[in-house]
């Protein structure tokens, strides 16, 4: 995953849009199937089932990989924070279920609550629920495993839509009235369509071919792609997932991956910087010209609303992308200060370039500094000027925007200065 920059900026009301979706459909769905009359346990099975409903709904329609809706819900990576927030909860309130109507039958006889969790003891419909649990259980299992590998974790995940459909199944084959699921069912299949087909797949994806190749670090390539038809308006700090395919001597993985810009020409052309960090960017190494590869995006807004004030920029590692691809895109309107770091020579990507940008534009200061152990902040912090009055971009691993957090609230720098974003997509 290369994608290191993202929405710095976001309104409120993005900010609570996907909260607000996953609220609305559950507590729409509990409205309508109110258990008036009933006692505690079966209540409260009714109540968790339906809630559980409305947020899985809620959870498979921010799975949606599309830029307006991600930027709708304020950006690529809170979208899927509330989608996996909204399913581990769902799945809580599912579990409830066949546990309160346990707690009913006990009311009655030992035997009777046993009934009530022997799914062979029921016919297809109850099957349907139990499959769903099950399924729903190995997909959000494998979201928690962080050294899953990428293909594995996202074939469990499939699972868990299908234990979705299962679930929306049960409900609707026992009900006699369907009420709510006339909005869920078809807008769950939809949204795992859409993800399936459209994003996964790439139907949605727009064609491009690569022009060139260049390396400016060790396991790291700069491809330019060119539109091969409809142009897509990319900005200097977004990135795109691509998928690359086949070319005289290169055979594409064919995953969609995330990689951040670095360059956006005046003719069409994006340039995307890679760096060897998983199988499939790491085969990306040996890309050629002519590979087709088919782009999604763009997606973020990292670097889109700088204010006139003077900035300090910070970038580790392959973080440095969307600062080049803004540098390339014409000279600063602000005073910035640009620290990068990296671990050794060879793995300084477009020094050299940057050192001819800072002779050519007055208005930046470049910091360079080789660091294989813990960057040294403190020093380099202490060589921007007035750094309390800046507006501060991170760009780089979680570790190293961590430590640059505290040091910079240490210097007085206010936390609404300070932008930056984390990026997980599983």
């Amino acid at each position: 995953m290369n994608a290191v920059a993202g929405v710095s900026v976001v309104s409120p009301a993005n900010r609570l849009a996907a909260p607000a979706l996953l609220l609305a459909l559950a507590a729409g769905c509990v409205a309508w199937a109110w258990p008036a009359g009933l006692d505690g346990w079966r209540a409260l099975a009714i109540v968790s089932a339906w809630a559980g409903s409305g947020l899985l709904a809620g959870s498979l329609l921010l799975m949606v990989r599309e830029p307006r809706l991600a930027a709708l819900f304020g950006g690529l990576d809170a979208q899927y924070r509330w989608h996996h927030r909204g399913g581990v909860l769902a799945y809580a309130l599912l579990l409830i279920h066949p546990l309160a109507l346990a707690g009913a039958g006990w009311q009655e006889s030992p035997a009777v609550a046993w009934l009530a969790l022997a799914p062979w003891a029921h016919h297809w419909p109850v099957w349907l629920g139990w499959a769903g649990l099950v399924l729903l259980m190995i997909g959000l299992a494998a979201t928690f495993s962080a050294h899953l590998p990428y293909r594995r974790w996202r074939a469990l995940h499939y699972l868990a839509g299908a234990g979705v459909l299962a679930g929306l199944g049960h409900v609707a084959a026992l009900l006699a009235q369907l009420g709510p699921l006339w909005l869920l069912l078809p807008a769950s299949v939809l949204a795992i369509a859409w993800r399936l087909l459209g994003a996964d797949l790439g139907l949605a994806a727009r064609p491009y071919r690569v022009r060139s190749v260049t390396h400016p670090a060790a396991r790291m390539v700069e491809a330019v792609l060119e539109p091969c038809g409809p142009r897509m308006a990319v900005a200097p700090g977004q990135f795109v997932f691509a998928a690359f395919g086949d070319g005289a001597h290169f055979r594409g993985c064919r995953e969609f991956h995330p990689f951040t810009v670095s360059g956006v020409g005046d003719d069409g052309t994006l340039a995307v910087g890679i760096k060897a960090l998983g199988p499939c960017s790491t085969h990306v190494q040996a890309l050629e010209s002519g590979v087709t590869v088919r782009l999604e995006g763009p997606f973020g807004r990292f670097l889109a609303d700088r204010a006139k004030s003077p900035q300090l920029w910070l970038a580790g590692g392959v973080g440095i992308t969307p600062f080049i691809a803004a540098l390339r895109a014409g000279p600063l309107a602000q005073p910035t200060v640009l620290i990068y770091l990296f671990r050794g020579a060879q793995d300084a990507a477009y020094l050299e370039e940057l050192q001819t940008l800072a002779g050519a534009d007055p208005q930046l200061a470049l910091l360079a500094e080789a660091a294989d152990g813990p960057p040294p902040l403190a020093d380099l912090l202490g060589r921007v000027p007035q750094l309390a009055g800046r507006a501060v971009q991170l760009c780089g691993p979680a570790p190293l925007i961590d430590a640059a957090r505290s040091e910079l609230a240490a210097r007085g720098v206010p936390p609404g200065a300070i932008h930056f974003e984390l990026f997980d997509f599983r």
